[in-house]
């Protein structure tokens, strides 16, 4: 089998797909553009296009590796990993047995709680649920089983602000997955090639870390050194990792948890195909430790080629 070090000064032939049909298209246009430049740069082959369910020859070009910088539905979801792999292509991020997984938040959670850690109180609603009140204390998060980048998100701090997020989410997407809201810092641990990267914490000017926050605002903080002691940057590596391994991802992720005053850590969830935005937190991690945005998607690219 190859190593990173026989693939080094291989130029390669990359098909980088982008764009998709989930509600984070846009988001992934710009992660897909952004791969395919860096590509370039370090002299590969590329062929960069937009996918759907409905077309899929693009996946007919001939590729040494498919970089699928997709986000959402159908992209991120297991769907097109499962055809990658039935035509026998290498490509970047999860299997799509572990890309389903992690892509719904509520097996997702399932598997955490198996493995010994915590994640906030949750309930699951569905189209034959009268949206009526929730078991949780209020404020709760509403927001969509199986959907990234905080869309179709709300933070619910008053009864009758309930049922009509429950239903837009539930209307639009299928179920609603209600979590109890946490007070306290976002802490997300990119992970590359299985191992973690140095955790970031999230400081948004906004309410909360929601589309807008995450893509548009610059006035967002992403602190290395927030005054979060050494023993909890380790713990949340070392959870990080544990859970990256037992939903059996491979290559990239990223965990996202919320660290609340007593530094009790709690799981949000598991994104496999991560940003690749200038507001993208694996990128950002990983220039922490001196690997620039370039040579980190050629990393995974030689990942995706030797396995």
């Amino acid at each position: 089998m190859s190593t990173e070090q026989d693939l080094a000064g291989t130029a390669l032939r990359i098909t980088v797909l982008r764009g998709g049909p989930s509600a984070e298209r846009e988001i992934s246009l710009a992660s897909g553009k952004a791969v395919a430049e860096a590509l370039r740069y370090r002299g590969h082959d590329v062929f960069e296009t937009d996918i759907g369910p409905d077309d899929l020859s693009p996946l007919e070009h001939p590729a040494d590796v498919v970089f699928p910088a997709l986000h959402g539905t159908f992209g991120e979801d297991g769907q097109l990993q499962r055809i990658l792999e039935q035509r026998g292509m290498r490509f970047v991020g999860s299997g799509s047995a572990a890309s389903a997984l992690a892509m719904d938040k509520v097996a997702s959670k399932q598997r955490v709680l198996e493995i010994g850690l915590e994640t906030p109180p949750f309930e699951v609603w569905t189209a034959v649920d009268s949206y009526e009140s929730t078991r949780l204390p209020l404020p709760v998060v509403v927001k969509p089983a199986d959907q990234g980048s905080s869309v179709a998100t709300f933070i619910v701090r008053e009864a009758e602000q309930f049922a009509p997020a429950v239903s837009e989410v539930v209307g639009t997407f299928g179920r609603a997955l209600v979590e109890r809201f946490i007070v306290g810092d976002e802490i997300t641990v990119g992970i590359l090639g299985g191992e973690p990267l140095p955790p970031i914490c999230v400081r948004p000017r906004r309410a909360f870390y929601d589309y807008h926050a995450k893509y548009l605002d610059d006035a967002t903080e992403y602190l290395f050194d927030a005054g979060h002691t050494a023993a909890l940057l380790e713990r949340v590596q070392a959870a990080s990792r544990r859970i990256f391994h037992a939903l059996g991802c491979r290559h990239l992720g990223r965990v996202d948890w919320i660290a609340d005053a007593d530094d009790r850590l709690w799981f949000l969830e598991v994104n496999t195909m991560p940003g690749f935005t200038t507001h993208s937190l694996v990128p950002k991690a990983a220039a922490r430790v001196g690997i620039p945005f370039d040579e980190l998607v050629e990393r995974l690219i030689y990942m995706a080629r030797r396995s």
